[in-house]
C-alpha cells in the first residue's frame, strides 16, 4: 500500500508571530513523523503551486488579490484572528496546490491514499472572505479541481474539525456533484452549521451539518459516523474522497471543549478508509486544518497516517476520562432530516481500537 504527502518549506513562510495557528504545529508533525519512523515510509509528492485559474473557481477575484496585495504591502490583519504575511500568498498558494497535488496522484494510481500536510489550513475561507486563519480553502480548490480536470462527477468532502467549515459549504453547497458533511463543536466559532442548513439551490440536500455539543468525544464522533456519514456516503456513491482533517476536537487542544483522543481519530481515520475501499476504490485524500496543542497534533496525524499505512500506533496520551455527552437525540434527528435509516446502536463499530 503506497500512501503519499504533500509538503512544501514554503508553509513556514506564513509568519503568524505568536498566534495558535504558527509554523511550530507543522514542525511538530514533521519532527514526530520522523522520529517514530512514518516518515520514510512515505512518498513524498512534489507540491505543484495552484494556478490563478484552480483559485478563480472557488474563490474570487478581489478576496485573491487582497491577500496576495496585503503579502506583498508586508503583511497585516485581514481580521482580528487572521494574520498575512509577506510570505502568506505563496504559501496559501502553495497549500491548495498540495491538495491538488494529493487529488492528481490519487486519480493518477501514483498512490492509494495521501496526505496534504499543509498551512495556513482552508476551510473557513469563503467564496469571497478569508476568515478563521484561513486564506485560501485548499479542500474546495481540490475538489473543484478533481471535477473540472480530474473527470470526477462526485466528490465527498467530510469534516472533522471541530469548528464547522463555513467557507466549504459556502463554496461547495450549491453543487449537486459534492457531499459535505461537517462533524462539529455548536454552538461555536464560527456560528454557522446548523442541522437545518442542507446547501442551497442544486444542491439542497447535499451538505450534511452534524452539530456537536461541547464533551463529545470518541464514542459520539463514531456513532455519528455510524449513523449518518457511513450510510449518506453509502446513498452519494463517490468517486473520491477528502478529508478536511482537523485535530482540535482533541481533549488536550486549548481551543475547543470536545473529548475526541489520538484513537478516536484513528477510528475515524478508519470507518473513511472503509467507506472508500467501498465505494470509490479506496482512494481517499486528506488535508489538514486545525489542530493547535503540538504534541496532539502530532500524534493524531501519525495515528491516521499509520492507519493510511495498515499499521499500528500507540496513543501515548489516551482517553480524556471524563464523562462524554449524550449525542443520540442529535444524531437521530439530523438522520431523519436526512432522510437516512437511523441504525441502532452498535458498539463494536464505535469502539477505537
Amino acid at each position: 500500500m503506497t500512501v503519499g504527502y504533500a509538503y512544501d518549506p514554503a508553509f513556514m513562510a506564513h509568519d503568524t508571530g505568536n498566534h495558535p495557528e504558527s509554523g511550530q504545529r507543522l514542525q511538530a508533525v514533521l519532527e514526530h513523523l520522523a522520529g517514530c519512523g512514518l516518515l520514510e515510509q512515505l512518498e513524498r509528492l512534489p507540491v505543484t503551486r495552484a494556478a490563478p485559474r484552480d483559485l478563480a473557481r472557488v474563490h474570487t477575484t478581489a478576496m485573491i488579490e487582497r491577500v496576495r496585495d496585503l503579502s506583498e504591502g508586508g503583511g497585516g490583519f485581514i481580521d482580528l484572528d487572521t494574520v498575512i504575511s509577506r510570505g502568506s500568498y505563496e504559501a496559501a498558494c502553495m497549500a491548495s496546490g498540495a491538495a491538488i497535488t494529493v487529488c492528481r496522484a490519487i486519480l493518477d494510481g501514483q498512490v492509494d491514499s495521501a496526505y496534504a500536510l499543509v498551512r495556513p489550513p482552508g476551510h473557513h475561507a469563503t467564496r469571497r472572505r478569508s476568515m478563521g486563519f484561513c486564506l485560501f480553502n485548499h479542500i474546495a480548490v481540490a475538489a473543484a479541481w478533481a471535477l473540472e480536470q480530474g473527470g470526477l462527477s462526485r466528490v465527498a468532502v467530510i469534516d472533522y474539525d471541530v469548528h464547522h467549515g463555513n467557507g466549504t459549504e459556502d463554496i461547495l453547497g450549491a453543487d449537486p456533484r459534492v457531499l459535505y458533511v461537517s462533524l462539529h463543536q455548536y454552538p461555536f466559532y464560527p456560528g454557522t452549521g446548523h442541522w437545518r442548513d442542507t446547501g442551497e439551490a442544486d444542491g439542497k440536500g447535499s451538505c450534511i451539518n452534524i452539530p456537536l455539543p461541547p464533551n463529545t468525544g470518541d464514542k459520539g464522533f463514531a456513532r455519528a459516523m455510524q449513523a449518518i456519514v457511513l450510510p449518506a456516503l453509502a446513498r452519494f456513491q463517490p468517486e473520491l474522497i477528502l478529508v478536511s482533517s482537523g485535530y482540535d476536537g482533541h481533549w488536550v487542544d486549548p481551543l475547543a471543549w470536545m473529548l475526541l483522543s489520538t484513537e478516536g481519530y484513528r477510528h475515524l481515520a478508519r470507518l473513511l478508509c472503509h467507506a472508500a475501499q467501498e465505494f470509490c476504490a479506496g482512494r481517499i485524500g486528506f488535508v489538514l486544518e486545525g489542530g493547535y496543542h503540538p504534541q496532539a497534533l502530532a500524534h493524531s496525524v501519525a495515528t491516521t497516517i499509520s492507519e493510511l499505512l495498515g499499521q499500528p500506533y500507540e496513543d501515548s496520551l489516551g482517553p480524556s476520562g471524563e464523562p462524554e455527552a449524550d449525542v443520540e437525540m442529535v444524531i437521530q434527528r439530523i438522520a431523519r432530516w436526512h432522510d437516512l435509516e437511523v441504525s441502532p446502536l452498535d458498539d463494536s463499530s464505535m469502539a477505537p481500537g
